[in-house]
């Protein structure tokens, strides 16, 4: 096991990275399940917290999978079977989600997390005996992963013995070992750098983007189906277009970007960059639970009023459109999003909703997806004029 070239010439993800990636499309679609329903039940600010707190271990999971392999895939037995039993822990960690949710019972999810730390953990020993190279980085990965999983066993512990009693202290012992975990790769990254490669960890980055893209269609056909059991309306006809149309809108504005050239350039502003996609993909399924919603209350399913289904849908495009522009900014040279056009977009969208008594959900669902779109031709048409005046 010893660490992959970073100019390695047209690197792609492995079929066994694909197969990694289809057992979190269980786990993001029980999270987005379960807000949804908390939405509908009135219980939207409860329900955002224990979903932020969810989806943070199911992105963790992955982002930790994800560039350990960019740098030391060897794809051998060993490495296969120790990431099929990362597979195993990121479905224990998906029938998990709903306890998690609904109760805030994170035994489940605990152990799935362990499961997937056993396995990681033995990868970064193992790079750390097979590549002298960078064996200081791997055991300082092993050590940081290793502690955390005891904090994260004792914060269960604590939490059953009614030591950690109340939402406060478990919020902030969450955010304590969120912290830490995400200071990690810095830590550890501090005596040599791992050999990921940039334009690897871009396509990944947009396969998992586009495994959130399928998860809010599925959301919104899920709605859909339930809502018609009494009859398509035509309010329920504009908001699964309108769905429709918000979704290629926002995957071509995202499309736009061009992260391994960017990454490969500014490989130092990598942390900013992939951390922050923690929001961007929270955003996204967020959307799914907002307009699987916002059918719902299309349809009369739902005892959500109007502008709460409004904001369900409002709020997730919004931050979508500030954190793209907030995410690139690191890059803003190399960045297609050089203009304002996201920012004021996200600032219509967040005042769409006050048109809901004039037009209703469906129609202020529509209107967000015009004000996507149209920032979606300015930043097209941003990157035209760009590129000509590149070639004057």
């Amino acid at each position: 096991m010893s660490a992959r070239s970073i100019e390695e010439p047209n690197r792609v993800s492995s079929q066994l990275e694909l197969l990694f990636d289809l057992t979190f499309v269980v786990a993001v679609a029980s999270a987005v399940s379960r807000l949804a329903h908390a939405v509908e039940a009135g219980h939207a600010s409860s329900g955002v917290l224990l979903f932020l707190e969810v989806f943070f271990a199911i992105w963790w999971a992955w982002m930790n999978f994800t560039w350990f392999a960019s740098s030391y895939d060897t794809d051998d037995v060993a490495y296969r079977l120790m990431t099929m039993v990362q597979m195993a822990g990121v479905l224990i960690l998906a029938a998990g989600v709903p306890a998690a949710a609904d109760e805030g019972n994170f035994r489940t999810v605990t152990l799935g997390y362990i499961v997937m730390r056993i396995a990681l953990v033995g990868q970064w020993v193992r790079a750390a005996i097979e590549d002298p190279t960078g064996r200081r980085t791997a055991l300082r990965y092993a050590a940081g992963f290793s502690v955390l999983q005891v904090g994260w066993l004792a914060r269960l512990v604590l939490a059953e013995s009614g030591v950690l009693a109340g939402s406060g202290p478990l919020l902030f012992s969450f955010v304590v070992l969120a912290v830490f975990e995400l200071a990690v790769p810095r830590w550890a990254e501090r005596t040599s750098p791992t050999n990921w490669h940039p334009h690897h960890i871009a396509e990944r980055y947009n396969l998992f983007t586009i495994i959130l893209f399928g998860e809010t269609l599925l959301a919104a056909s899920t709605g859909v189906g339930t809502a018609v059991r009494d009859g398509w309306t035509w309010s329920l006809i504009i908001v699964a277009g309108s769905g429709l149309v918000l979704m290629f809108a926002l995957w071509w504005l995202y499309s736009l970007e061009p992260g391994g050239e960017a990454l490969a350039a500014l490989r130092d502003r990598s942390y900013q960059w992939g951390y922050g996609h923690f929001g961007l993909f929270a955003a996204l399924a967020a959307l799914g639970a907002g307009l699987e919603v916002a059918v719902a209350q299309s349809g009369h399913h739902a005892g959500v009023s109007p502008a709460t289904a409004s904001y369900a849908v409002a709020i997730p495009v919004a931050g979508f459109l500030i954190l793209l522009w907030a995410v690139h900014a690191p890059f803003i040279r190399r960045s297609v999003v050089r203009h304002i056009g996201p920012l004021l977009g996200a600032v219509a969208v967040m005042l769409s909703p006050q048109a809901v008594p004039a037009v209703g959900t469906a129609g202020t669902v529509a209107l967000i997806a015009v004000v996507c779109v149209v920032v979606t031709a300015l930043t097209i048409a941003s990157r035209q004029r760009r590129e000509l005046e590149l070639k004057a």
